[in-house]
This record gives C-alpha cells, sequence and structure tokens, in this order.
C-alpha cells in the first residue's frame, strides 16, 4: 500500500512538472531560443540572446526602439517567434523593415507592448474579473483581449481578428515581463 502511495505521488509530480507552465516556475532562468532568460536584464537584452527572436529584434532595431525597451518600464511584452514572423504574408517583414516604413514598423511592435507587469497569474485574474474575456491597451494605443483556453492556456486576440497562443509565460526581466507568442500581433492599421 505504502509502495503504491509513493509511486502514485512520483507519478502526479511528473506530470505536474510536465507541464510547461509548471517546468518555467521550477526554473528560476527560464530557457527561450535555447539561452537562459536573466531576470537581472533589461528585455532587449535578454531577447538579443534567444535564438527564437532574431525578427523580433531586428524589428526593434529598426524602429528605433532599443531604448525604450531598455527603459525602466514596467513592460510587458508579447514576442513574437522568428517562425510567427515567417507566417506573415510574403514580403510584410521586409516591407516593414524598409526606412519609410518606420512608423508602421513602430505601431506594429508597440502593439505588442502593455505598460505595467502583467505576469499570467495577473492576465488570468483579470480574464476572471470580466467574466472570461479581459483586454488591455497597447504602448501603441490599441487593444489586446485575452481569454483562457483550457485550464492553462491564455490566449490573446489581436484587433485583426487572430488569436495567438502564449508558448512562454513569465519571463522576468528587470524592466518588466516577456510572454512569447507564436503570433505576431496585428493592430488596425
Amino acid at each position: 500500500m505504502r509502495n503504491t502511495f509513493s509511486l502514485c505521488l512520483s507519478l502526479a509530480a511528473a506530470v505536474v512538472m510536465a507541464s510547461p507552465a509548471a517546468a518555467q516556475m521550477a526554473n528560476s532562468d527560464p530557457m527561450v531560443g535555447g539561452h537562459a532568460m536573466y531576470p537581472a536584464k533589461d528585455i532587449v537584452t535578454n531577447a538579443m540572446n534567444s535564438a527564437d527572436h532574431t525578427t523580433l529584434v531586428a524589428a526593434v532595431k529598426a524602429a528605433g526602439l532599443v531604448e525604450t525597451l531598455q527603459g525602466k518600464g514596467p513592460f510587458t511584452v508579447f514576442a513574437p517567434t522568428n517562425d510567427a514572423f515567417a507566417a506573415l504574408p510574403a514580403g510584410t517583414v521586409d516591407n516593414l523593415l524598409k526606412p519609410e516604413n518606420k512608423s508602421a514598423l513602430a505601431k506594429v511592435l508597440t502593439y505588442h507592448v502593455v505598460a505595467g507587469d502583467y505576469d499570467a497569474a495577473a492576465i488570468e485574474k483579470l480574464i476572471k474579473k470580466g467574466s472570461g474575456t479581459a483586454q488591455l491597451k497597447t504602448v501603441s494605443g490599441g487593444t489586446l483581449w485575452f481569454m483562457m483556453n483550457g485550464p492553462m492556456n491564455v490566449v490573446v486576440k489581436d484587433e485583426a481578428g487572430h488569436v495567438a497562443d502564449i508558448s512562454t509565460y513569465d519571463v522576468r526581466q528587470s524592466n518588466g515581463v516577456i510572454h512569447v507568442v507564436d503570433r505576431v500581433l496585428m493592430p488596425s492599421m
């Protein structure tokens, strides 16, 4: 009986630790893009170390937002991966990176940033308070909507009606928090 109980506890612990959120919580320096993200570093410095965010970093540099995102904050950033940028219609990223489109690029990027420190628990609390939906204003002046997709997954809806999953939550930074998303969020243009 005792061995069965111990085995059940071990299996339950393994299942809990297998969830992405639990694994992240167990690791004080979560891995993003194959590299540890350090809470003592700012958003841009950590993003520059992520192999999954090279397009985002290039876009932040092209838009002239490096200094802003290295500022005091706090900021909550919904950081699209390289695959998210690659899923945009052909030529979209190249077009946005042109110098003449700097303001449009800045609008798209700042649409991924919310002033304040919204970790997963804070977002889930807002969703519950909003009876299943929460909305936050972005730095660009747009709106993002948040909903639960199952008991452990928050999704983000943009103004274009697209929905992104948050694949990595609560990556702490010295000036805020990053949540990795699988889609580029698009404001109304």
